[in-house]
């Protein structure tokens, strides 16, 4: 046989007949019915099964069978993996973009601290909170506010901890902060609250009945001061944390301003009084005066800021308004309240109200005669406060400082107080707060000042509708909007207060928290969402959502709830899309016209500006998406882009860009972000009238208007933007307004047309003509367009695209065309325009810087390295007083914002860290120079002498947004304008 194959194995015998072709015995009909010829070759899943062949035969037919590439098979089929009867759908193609995941993974930023985790438990059970916030006589809306580190954030740790069940470890810490209201880490890192937090606190009262405190943690930091306006607007009373030690500074002089504009009660904690133990070591009398002196200085500010008013807010300890307290050691006392507790350990029967009004004020106690007297007894002898309250209180402290066990526990025996052995054995600061909380127990002198100076959620609902709401205030129907928002009805039509945004876990959306002014708002709920720009006769800004979840916002936890009856603060989810900053909810189909809550009104401006690009240009969509979303989580921010393509972001401060960068590159756009060099806006201003009157023409030839510019009035621009005079006004109450503060004639008090660039804009527009001498149905049939190109032009300023400010314009004539098809928006819009620029820059244009005021506590040895500092910024002291009673200097003074960068840390350094200050916003200032002179050369890299500065920052300005370097007359002058200018030879040299 072997012969029959060749040295490859290949066949070369003789041919075989067809009978032979199987060894088997099988015949040709066999194989036919053999199953496996009708079986593809190589199917796996056949097996042998079937097969009249033995093993070895079946093996060797596997082997040789030749298998068509489409009958292979690779991979089970979707039956075999997924089991019967599952349905499945094979695509041809991608469906998602590659860099979008099949299954996106569940993102959660560490933006909080945690939040979710070791969340504390309240002692109340969560539906007995949720009961109480159904009843708007038991709820109150609090506003925590004070300035920066005076013990906001510690005083709702003392309250967290009384209300919650805290672990002792937590409580005791020596060193260790709580911090609960600080929530985000970079909060905990720099120390400094950043955002207002929420939370709802059941305590109780004097008389042990509990209530319901919505109160909110507010930033102390007066570049944050957006928080505290968006905070205000949800509360209906201001409880002003002060430092015993600080005493009044910038920030708590703001905050009663904007409360007695906001139109809320003022009730005081002063805060830190163990620092007057500790610290200071002042003795008990001292620390009397010290602590009344505090509170003159806050009621010098409140009648200053009311005017005299019988009902202003003033601090009085013997009215109940003013609580005492140290937050880091957990105790707190009204007069009301210590009058108690002292009843309580002495084991009398005593009138506490009574007792409590002499333990204030030049009262004494005579120990011979056992009555009070308003002088001091013969001998001499301490006031009432010292006596009952300072002395004890030093008593208790030196005793724990002295580590004196036996006399310390005597003196708590005294007190009704007992310790542990081991509890002595504590460190100083742990073992004073553990003796002062048992000692002074819960916070219900504290509560009892909320509820005697701060209304209820039904009580306040009247004065914050009336400061809030823009619709009309008097309801023709009992069961009209405004009415049961003055009532606080839960059965009354929807109305829901839109105040603030936070962001959820991932960043991609935000939860929106509010305040329900009427009805109830319940989960699942579809409302209309409407925008600051909506308005029954323009209802753009308008979209219908669906509530998907409700909570009660607790710092680092929340509590779901079903629904929120009027009265109540709630966070809300799914209606966040179209909200920029605050909106207002209504039922969808509402049966009134609906108007909206007016928009934030804030004590600051954003006056410094960066700008921005990705590093990587590929990244500008997630840079643009993020940037929308900083815009809805920082109340004062603004995004804008400018003519140039660059994106710009404006803030209150160097700290405050700092936060929005860090939210910006980490949270909500997650990419890597360029910034340039800060600068701040400008405004534009003239210091003269008009050398002779400018005037514009159509297009079309067939109309002209002619016009002067020059200074508003002094203190006018003050009075629009804060609301003291509005066009919305009776044209006699308008008129009179004029006349009487400004010395206006009857003309033109009656003749104002419009402020610009806005209602509540710095510019005015007046209608200076003449009936006689022109037809006024033509020009009022202009009016509106006119008025449009001045708001236009007044927006951006023809020296650098800034804003106009203190600046008049007149209308001295006008030319209209008979034919309503000739005098067009398209028109005389852009005509209006570009002859308010040729009256402007006719009248001695200039530039305007923003000036911040600084408050800098230093020690007395620094106060001359703070005078050379600024004095190298272009800034100048207005004061510097010694703070009484410490060893502290207060400075205030005032620096160009374009200066201040950097200005925090090189005080700092020069005062080698004993110097502290904070700056804001003051006012607008005229730059020194002329920004037309082109006789002023420019050299880079070397600091402009002060003259040129006007001209340095028009120039750079303009180049910065793409601009020529030189204002271009071309654009603004008409031909005929400037054959005349030329005849008249007007001095035009400087912007040709």
């Amino acid at each position: 046989m072997d012969s029959h194959y060749d040295e490859f194995g290949n066949y070369i015998g003789p041919e075989l007949s067809d009978d032979s072709d199987s060894d088997g015995g099988a015949d040709a009909n066999d194989q036919q019915d053999d199953p496996w010829n009708d079986r593809p070759q190589g199917d796996a899943d056949n097996g042998t099964a079937g097969m009249d062949v033995d093993g070895d035969d079946a093996e060797e037919n596997f082997e040789t069978a030749i298998v068509l590439a489409e009958d292979k098979k690779y991979y089970p089929t979707a039956e075999e993996v997924y089991g019967p009867g599952t349905e499945t759908l094979i695509m041809d193609e991608d469906a998602q973009p590659l860099e979008e995941p099949i299954i996106a993974p569940v993102k959660k930023k560490q933006i909080e601290a945690d939040r979710g985790k070791n969340a504390l438990e309240l002692k109340v059970s969560e539906e007995y909170l949720r009961g109480l916030m159904g009843n708007a006589n038991l709820v109150r809306n609090v506003a925590v506010a004070g300035h920066l580190h005076h013990g906001k954030t510690t005083l709702f740790d003392m309250l967290v901890e009384q209300t919650h069940h805290v672990d002792d470890a937590i409580v005791h810490a020596d060193d260790r902060a709580l911090r609960y209201t600080d929530t985000r880490l970079d909060e905990q890192d720099r120390e400094v609250s950043i955002k207002a937090v929420p939370m709802s606190l059941v305590m109780p009262n004097g008389a042990g009945k509990h209530l319901l405190f919505n109160m909110m943690d507010t930033p102390g930091h007066v570049n944050f001061s957006d928080e505290v306006t968006a905070s205000y607007r949800l509360s209906d009373g201001v409880m002003l944390v002060v430092d015993a030690v600080e005493g009044v500074m910038c920030g708590t002089e703001r905050l009663i301003k904007h409360a007695a504009k906001e139109r809320l009660p003022i009730c005081v904690f002063v805060n830190k009084v163990d620092r007057l133990i500790l610290e200071l070591k002042l003795p008990p009398a001292d620390a009397y005066h010290k602590i009344r002196h505090t509170l003159e200085e806050i009621n010098a500010i409140i009648e200053a800021t009311y005017g005299g008013d019988e009902n202003a807010p003033f601090a009085d300890p013997v009215k109940g308004s003013v609580c005492f307290g140290s937050a880091k050691f957990g105790w707190s006392f009204t007069l009301n309240s210590f009058a108690r507790l002292y009843a309580d350990i002495r084991g009398v029967d005593m009138d506490t109200q009574a007792f409590a009004h002499r333990l204030w004020g030049d009262m004494y106690f005579n120990e011979e005669t056992r009555t009070f007297r308003r002088k001091p007894p013969p001998g001499g002898g301490d006031r009432s406060f010292v006596q009952f309250i300072l002395e004890p209180l030093y008593k208790i402290y030196s005793q724990a400082v002295g580590e004196h066990q036996a006399s310390f526990a005597r003196v708590l025996a005294e007190l009704g107080v007992t310790l542990k052995p081991k509890e002595y054995k504590m460190n100083t600061k742990p073992l004073i707060k553990l003796a002062c909380t048992k000692i002074f127990g819960d916070a219900s002198g504290l509560v009892d000042m909320l509820c005697a100076h701060v209304p209820t959620a039904r009580g306040g609902a009247s004065a914050k509708v009336e400061n809030a709401y823009a619709g009309p205030l008097a309801g023709a129907d009992e069961r009209s909007c405004v009415n049961t928002m003055r009532a606080c009805d839960a059965n009354g039509p929807l109305q829901v207060m839109v105040a603030k945004l936070y962001p959820k876990d991932d960043c991609s959306s935000f939860d929106a928290l509010a305040r329900v002014m009427s009805g109830t708002l319940k989960k699942g709920q579809n409302v209309r969402v409407l925008g600051e720009a909506y308005s029954p006769d323009d209802e753009e800004d308008c979209a219908v959502k669906q509530v998907t979840n409700l909570w009660v916002y607790q710092a680092r936890y929340r509590i779901p709830v079903e629904e929120v009856a009027a009265g109540a603060w709630v966070l809300v989810e799914g209606i966040d899309g179209s909200i920029s900053k605050t909106a207002t909810l209504v039922a969808e189909y509402g049966e009134e016209d609906a108007y909206v809550f007016r928009p934030l009104a804030f004590d600051n401006q954003s006056v410094v500006k960066i700008a921005t690009e990705p590093l990587n240009p590929s990244d500008l969509p997630k840079m643009v998406e993020g940037l929308r979303k900083i815009n809805k989580s920082y109340p004062l921010a603004v995004t804008k882009v400018e003519e140039s393509g660059e994106h710009t972001i404006m803030g209150t401060g160097e700290i405050f860009l700092d936060s929005i960068m860090k939210d910006l590159r980490e949270l909500y756009s997650e990419v890597e972000v360029k910034v340039a060099d800060p600068v701040v806006t400008f405004c534009e201003t003239v210091v003269e009238t008009s050398s002779l009157k400018c005037f514009a023409e159509t297009p079309n030839k067939k109309n002209k208007i002619t016009m002067i510019a020059e200074p508003l009035d002094k203190g006018l621009a003050a009075d629009i933007e804060n609301g003291t005079v509005s066009l919305k006004w009776p044209k006699k109450k308008l008129g009179d307004f004029f006349q009487n503060k400004y010395d206006w004639d009857i003309l033109a008090a009656r003749s104002v047309w419009a402020f610009g660039p806005d209602e509540k804009g710095p510019n005015a527009l007046l209608d200076d003509t003449l009936p006689g001498e022109i037809d006024k149905s033509l020009l009022n049939a202009v009016k509106e367009s006119i008025v449009q190109g001045f708001q236009w032009g007044t927006r951006e300023g023809p020296l650098c695209d800034e804003p106009i400010r203190n600046v008049k314009f007149k209308i001295l004539d006008a030319i209209v065309a008979d034919q309503p098809l000739h005098r067009g928006g398209g028109q005389v819009i852009p005509t209006a325009r570009r002859v308010a620029y040729s009256s402007f820059l006719m009248a001695s244009p200039r530039l305007m810087e923003p000036v911040f005021a600084c408050e800098i506590q230093t020690p007395a040895d620094c106060m001359s390295a703070i005078y050379t500092v600024l004095s190298k910024r272009r800034g100048h002291v207005i004061a510097d007083n010694p703070k009484p009673g410490t060893p502290v200097y207060t400075v205030k003074a005032l620096i160009p914002a374009i200066e201040s960068f950097g200005f925090e840390t090189d005080l700092r350094y020069h005062t080698q860290g004993q110097a502290f200050g904070q700056s804001y916003f003051d006012h607008w200032a005229v730059v020194p120079g002329d920004p037309l002179d082109r006789g002023i050369v420019l050299r880079p890299l070397e600091p402009s002498p002060v003259q040129a500065l006007a001209r340095e920052f028009m120039v750079k300005t303009r180049r910065r947004k793409g601009m020529s370097e030189d204002v271009s007359v071309q654009k603004f002058f008409d031909d005929t304008l400037l054959a005349e200018l030329a005849k008249a030879d007007a001095g035009i040299e400087g912007i040709m």
